[in-house]
């Protein structure tokens, strides 16, 4: 897809893929939001519908080019699994948690999972929201973060660092997990445990996670691949 359509935001894409498939595959139920705060990783998420069969392969090839009802960043109002266009970083979280409190109020059953990026944690709003939902005890909510260390203008420690990111977020009523976020058996037994809290989870992830050269490389944040990267890409996924 990324590759054909001439695009980047791969490495963002492989970082949060694992944990996308996990969801829709193994957590999911019909009642239940997703929320892609980190709108960038669009192409994991139409793999994700691919997967179960909500999209064709020729429909994946129009993916980002004109006239696609499957852009760089999510469409709102193509599919019921897509709740909102999302990327503008720090929005993703607040309107997941607007969904959380609505679902409360109306003692409506389903859960509400919102991914988002590391790098977008520096905006203000997302922890004017956790203090709202840990305020409001949204029990029906939980928060995943795509914790790969690399943003679009370098390494989050070095842009503007939250770590120790699980000190921070201990001050708050919530349930703190951290986990690799590329283990899909430890991801899906810690997202499916009940609680009484709203739950934020700590992805480690890598940036590119798979391919030996974007792995750990800001510039895939961007890049789009040439013709002999892609080439090499593929040989190494299938010989894995």
């Amino acid at each position: 897809m990324h590759y054909e359509s001439g695009v980047g935001h791969i490495g963002g894409n492989l970082s949060a893929l694992d944990t996308i498939l996990v969801l829709f595959h193994q957590v999911l139920m019909k009642e239940d939001d997703f929320v892609l705060s980190k709108g960038h990783a669009a192409g994991a998420l139409y793999i994700a519908l691919w997967s179960l069969g909500r999209l064709s392969d020729n429909e994946l090839r129009s993916f980002h080019k004109d006239n696609t009802f499957l852009p760089g960043h999510p469409p709102f109002n193509k599919f019921e699994e897509i709740s909102f266009s999302t990327g503008s970083l720090g929005h993703g979280f607040p309107l997941a948690a607007g969904i959380a409190l609505a679902n409360r109020i109306k003692n409506e059953r389903g859960h509400v999972f919102c991914l988002t990026s590391d790098g977008e944690w520096e905006e203000g709003s997302n922890w004017e929201t956790l203090l709202f939902a840990s305020h409001h005890n949204l029990f029906n909510l939980t928060v995943l973060i795509d914790a790969n260390g690399l943003q679009g203008f370098g390494t989050t420690g070095e842009v503007a660092s939250l770590e120790p990111l699980t000190k921070k977020l201990k001050g708050f009523e919530i349930d703190l997990f951290e986990t690799n976020g590329h283990n899909a058996d430890d991801l899906r037994d810690i997202i499916i445990q009940s609680s009484s809290r709203m739950r934020i989870i700590i992805l480690r992830t890598i940036k590119g996670h798979g391919i030996s050269f974007m792995e750990n490389k800001m510039h895939w944040h961007y890049l789009p691949l040439t013709e002999k990267q892609y080439s090499l890409a593929l040989k190494e996924v299938e010989a894995s």
